[in-house]
This record gives structure tokens, C-alpha cells and sequence, in this order.
């Protein structure tokens, strides 16, 4: 993994401005550095590297094969199969890195390329032959590509850091996405192509981008999208199973490829400790496997007890880490300047310190869950969507016994009629009514009336495609692509570049969601089971007091204690201060009402505290972080 950087334009580039952006992200690769101009200096191309795949400098970028010049950062975990293939077809290679096979691939293969990688990225190509800049990302949106266009130059990075440190590219942000996504922390910051930043794009999962060099022309393409197959409607649900299991195997092997210490994450839940367990037994019983947990001792957030159980059956070596608010307070700046806009809670930074962890380890590459929720239906608030795409395939008398058995084991997975009504109300009316009785639990309370208004308008349409799949996979589609697992992505890909390591996703594998999402939804969540797929898959595999256990539980620190505690001085500090009351958005006198309800014992209120807080930090930490005043000038001829 590594950072890149590059800035195209109509006049000479100074140097000086892409090694800056390059500069600034150097903790995305440590390892080596480099820079790239064409002849007439009007393209230049940085990059930093955090070498894991041919460590050796045959890897250095950006890379020059021809006429054509990569920076690239990710990895292609298919890279021997496509440079086989290639080298059948004639290729020949100079080294052993993913780099020049993707290199190669595109020269043989052109934009179609994209069909054959297996992995995450982002890079951009010079392609002299056809004057255009090629980028792409990849799938899943797991290696950010973000850019500005104007009309004499295109500048792109890793991070916004990177772009925000040019000269003449202010901070300027838009204040709705995010309030929207501090009202909803899965909306308004990566569900579109227009970032946070007025100023900064970012270029959407499974596209292209094609820069025409000489009229400076932007085009983006979408280059993949989920498809159902009937082959797999029809399978039997112990030959899903048995599929998933070998496409899962399949993906955790191609990922374990690495010239660096490979380990996991483990957190004791069904998706992590199914990745561990698989990965060890593809190491072999002799090989040394580490894996880092983040505790919370005394506290129903911990959950070491299903972690050991994980630990003592694969024998893997086991390293804890214990976040706390104490020392989340002192490192809260570097972890906002990180993570570089508002964060969802305080379990990206219980993230941000299992990385840490591994880094002061020595292990470079680390397998991580992430995806296997919005895959394969981890969530019990699905069962909604469940229960719309078996109505006509259960009878009555089975979708009442189905109701009641995911009453009984999920208590909370189905609305109450009491919530329902809630839900129904105009927000106008609920926005109202928290007014006078300082009550109720939902962010929008806490806004003027103006900002509330706004918060509702700006929802992102619904994406297209979503009538090809029945209600529960139309649902995963949403948030596996558009809203809640890109935000978690961008977690991961900070929280681990922070600390110059690599995590690579299992569950974010094409192959697993286009043969997921042409199953049938009761072979999904039926008979009361979240991950029944993926349950079924591990008989055998997983101890069974994990793989049936039915409470799912986040990656949470225990947050009401940190607001009992050093983070309830600092929320009141916010809430009480000239600037909070003055402000154009916050309605003070909730906020006020809230604290104090937390206090007399409302500790579910901890989560919304947490918005001011970070929302406060962001503008300290990061935005604040950047004046007028900045860097080298982009252009060596004029002054800007």
C-alpha cells in the first residue's frame, strides 16, 4: 500500500508542489519515494511506497515501462495467475511486484484490464501513446482516488491532506454533508462523487476516470456492478455452503501473498474469527500467525472471552491492546489529522489502536472482517427486508413462525408498532415536539431548525439497479456499495495508513458478492439466523459457541464510561462555550438537556454526545489545520 500523487497541466508543473503532496503522506509508505516528469514538465507524478510485495528497488515507482508511467497504490493479489497468462501470450517481466503486471496488464489488455484484477487500488497511468491520463479504482471503494479538475490543470491524491495543501485550494467544505453525516453516519461524506470539500471529487468504487491531456477533459466510467446468476439460484443450501466456503478459502489465500509479516484482526466475532482460523490452517500448524484484539476489560464491550476461545484452538500467537478516553484525549489530534473528516464513533479509534499495535509488533499485513455485515446480512435490522422477499414463498402459517422465532432470538430485529409511529411523524412535528421537552434521541433535534430542514433535503437518491434483486439483497446492494461499508472503508484505509500497515479485506472479494447476491433470501437470514450462509459454511471449521452465537457485538469501546469520565468534561466544555451557543446550527439548550440526562442515567445518550465532540475536533484538528497561506505554487511559469 502507498500514497499517491500527481498533478497534470497546461503549463510547466513546479516539482516542488507534487513532492510536497507526496510529502504529506508519507506515513502511507515510509519505505521509498520517487517523482516522475515528462519532458515538458507539464505532468508530473509522486508517489510513496510501503514495500510488501518484491521489496526490492525493481518495485520503486512511479514505474516507466514504454510509453507508459504508473503510481499506484494497493495491491493486485492475482498478480502471479495474470503475469503467467501474460507471459504465455509473450510478456516478459523485470521484476516480481504486482506494479508491473498491472502495468503490463494494461498495455495488453487496455481498460479492460480492470475485469481481471482481483484486488484493491488506485492508480493513475500515463499513457503518452493516446496523451491521457488513465485512473481507476477499485470494486469496493477500498483504496481512495480523490482529484480537483480546474480548466488549466488535474491534481490527484491518496488524501484530502494532500490536495488541501496546494496552493490556492482552500479548506472550504459543504456544511450539509456533514451534518448528514453526523445525523446519519453512513450518508453524506462517501456516497457521492462530490466530497466534503467543495473543491475535491473523489472518483466512484468499480469506476475509471480518463483524462483527455490536451483539452483537459474529464470522463468517468463505471467499469463493474453486481449481477445475479441463475446457476446459483438454484442451488441446495448445503451446496451454497460448501461453495461459499471454497470461494472464502479461495480469497483468504490469495490474500495471505506477502513478502512482509502477515497477521489478523481478531475480535472474537463470527467474520474475523472465521478469517483466522482459515488462515492458519492455510499456513500450516508450525507457522508462526499473530493477532491483535482490541479490550475493554470490565466492560460488556469486551470480547476476550470469545477471542481466546479462537486463540486456544488455532494456537495462533495473540497480542491485546486497551484502548481508553485518556488516552484517546492524547492522541485525538493526530487521530483527527488522520482520518481527516468526521469519524462515527469511538470504535474507529479502538481501530486505530489495533493497527498501532501491529506496527510496534513488526507484522506489516493484516486480514481484517470488515464487509462480511453488509455481505451477507449480519445485521438484525435486515430481517425487515428478509421477511419482504420470503412473503409468497412462505406460507402465512411459516412467515408468522418466522416473525415469532426472530422476535425470540432477536429481540430488537423487528419494529415495535410503538416505533413505527415514531418513525411515521413528519420530522417538522418530531423537530418540534424534542424543542419543547428537551426529549428524544435523534441528531436532527439538536439543529436549528434551518440546519434540520436542510439535513432532510440533501438525501442522496436511491442507486440504480436495485430492482434487479429481491428486498434483502437490494438492501445489502445499498450498503455494501453506497452507504455503510464505504465509510467503514475509509476507516481502514486511514487507520491502517496512519501506521504504514496494509489491511486487506477477505469479504470484499467480486467473486463472493456476485455469488451471494444470486441466492434466494432465505438462504441468507433464513430461519432466524443472520449469516446463515456463512454459519453453515463454518460447521466444522469455527467452535460452535461461535459460530451459533446469536448477539452480535460491535467493535464499541464502552463509550457511556468515557463520557462518565475525561470525555463528559470535554463535551460540556464544547456545549457551554460562546461559539457552540452562537452557532448558526446547534441548538445549545438540548444539547444542555441531553448531558444532563446522560448523567441522571440515560447512558444510550452517549453516542449522541459524541457528535459534537468530534465535530469539534474535525475543526480543530484538521480543517483549522490549513490557512490561506500555503504551499509551493502549482505552476513554475505563473503564480498559482
Amino acid at each position: 500500500m502507498c500514497g499517491i500523487a500527481g498533478i497534470i497541466g497546461t503549463s510547466r508543473i513546479n516539482p516542488r508542489a507534487v513532492e510536497e503532496m507526496a510529502e504529506i503522506q508519507a506515513h502511507r509508505g515510509p519505505d521509498d519515494s520517487g517523482l516522475w516528469a515528462n519532458a515538458s514538465g507539464k505532468i508530473i507524478l509522486g508517489h510513496r511506497r510501503l514495500s510488501i510485495i518484491d521489496t526490492s528497488a525493481a518495485g520503486h515507482q512511479p514505474m516507466e515501462i514504454g510509453s507508459h508511467v504508473i503510481t499506484y497504490n494497493g495491491e493486485i493479489y492475482n498478480y502471479r495467475e495474470l503475469a503467467q497468462r501474460l507471459i504465455e501470450e509473450g510478456g516478459v517481466f523485470d521484476s516480481q511486484c504486482d506494479t508491473e503486471v498491472l502495468l503490463r496488464a494494461y498495455q495488453h489488455w487496455g481498460e479492460n484490464c480492470l475485469q481481471e484484477f482481483n484486488g484493491m487500488f488506485a492508480f493513475a497511468i500515463f499513457d503518452a501513446a493516446r496523451n491521457i491520463l488513465f485512473c481507476a479504482r477499485d470494486r469496493f471503494g477500498e483504496k481512495p482516488f480523490l482529484y480537483h479538475a480546474e480548466k488549466d490543470y488535474f491534481a490527484f491524491a491518496s488524501e484530502f491532506k494532500a490536495l488541501l495543501s496546494l496552493k490556492g485550494l482552500d479548506a472550504d467544505y459543504e456544511q450539509d454533508r456533514i451534518l448528514r453525516f453526523l445525523y446519519h453516519p453512513t450518508q453524506g461524506l462517501d456516497d457521492e462523487t462530490q466530497t466534503a470539500f467543495s473543491a475535491i471529487k473523489q472518483l466512484p468504487p468499480a469506476h475509471y476516470l480518463t483524462l483527455n491531456i490536451e483539452t483537459m477533459e474529464v470522463e468517468t466510467r463505471r467499469y463493474w456492478d453486481i449481477r445475479s446468476d441463475e446457476i446459483f439460484t438454484r442451488m441446495s443450501q448445503s451446496d451454497a455452503e460448501n461453495h461459499f466456503r471454497e470461494l472464502l478459502t479461495d480469497s483468504i489465500r490469495l490474500r495471505m501473498r506477502s513478502d512482509m509479516p502477515l497477521g489478523s484482526c481478531l475480535s472474537g466475532g463470527i467474520d474475523s474469527s472465521s478469517i483466522v482460523c482459515i488462515a492458519k490452517e492455510l499456513r500450516g500448524a508450525d507457522s508462526p500467525y499473530d493477532v491483535f484484539t482490541g479490550r475493554f476489560p470490565h466492560s460488556s464491550a469486551d470480547e476476550w472471552q470469545w477471542a481466546t476461545e479462537i486463540v486456544d484452538t488455532t494456537g495462533v500467537e495473540s497480542h491485546s491492546t486497551f484502548p481508553t478516553s485518556e488516552g484517546f484525549l492524547k492522541e485525538l489530534a493526530g487521530f483527527i489529522w488522520h482520518n481527516e473528516l468526521p469519524v462515527g464513533s469511538s470504535s474507529q479509534y479502538a481501530q486505530w489502536c489495533v493497527f498501532r499495535q501491529a506496527r510496534e509488533v513488526g507484522i506489516t499485513v493484516l486480514l481484517d472482517g470488515q464487509g462480511g455485515d453488509e455481505l451477507l446480512g449480519g445485521y438484525e435490522q435486515y430481517f425487515q427486508y428478509y421477511l419482504q422477499s420470503v412473503r409468497g414463498v412462505l406460507s402465512n402459517a411459516e412467515l408468522i413462525s418466522e416473525k415469532s422465532n426472530i422476535r425470540e432470538r432477536y429481540p430488537l430485529g423487528l419494529l415495535t408498532k410503538g416505533q413505527s409511529f415514531k418513525q411515521a411523524l413528519p420530522n417538522s412535528i418530531r423537530h418540534i415536539l424534542a424543542g419543547f421537552t428537551g426529549d428524544g434521541n435523534d441528531f436532527s433535534f439538536g439543529l436549528k431548525a434551518s440546519a434540520a430542514r436542510n439535513l432532510h433535503q440533501t438525501l442522496p437518491p436511491l442507486p440504480a439497479g436495485l430492482s434487479e434483486f429481491h428486498p434483502l439483497a437490494g438492501k445489502l446492494y445499498q450498503e455494501m456499495l453506497y452507504t455503510h461499508l464505504p465509510v467503514l472503508l475509509r476507516y481502514g484505509d486511514r487507520n491502517s495508513m496512519a501506521h504504514s500497515r496494509e489491511v486487506r479485506l477477505p469479504f470484499c472479494d467480486h467473486r463472493l458478492a456476485e455469488f451471494v447476491f444470486s441466492l434466494p433470501a432465505e438462504k441468507l437470514m433464513g430461519e432466524a439466523q443472520t449469516k446463515r450462509l456463512l454459519r453453515g459454511a463454518m460447521q466444522g471449521v469455527l467452535p460452535d459457541s461461535i459460530r451459533l452465537r446469536w448477539n452480535k457485538q460491535g467493535f464499541l469501546p464502552p463509550q457511556a464510561d468515557w463520557f462518565r469520565a475525561e470525555l463528559g468534561d470535554l463535551v460540556e466544555t464544547i456545549i457551554e462555550s460562546r461559539e457552540f451557543s452562537q452557532s448558526e446550527i446547534w441548538r445549545a439548550g438540548w444539547w444542555r438537556r441531553v448531558l444532563q440526562r446522560f448523567r441522571n442515567g440515560e447512558t444510550n445518550l452517549a453516542s449522541m454526545l459524541w457528535r459534537p465532540v468530534v465535530e469539534n475536533a474535525w475543526q480543530e484538528n484538521f480543517v483549522g489545520r490549513f490557512s490561506k497561506e500555503k504551499g509551493s505554487r502549482i505552476f513554475l511559469d505563473h503564480d498559482r
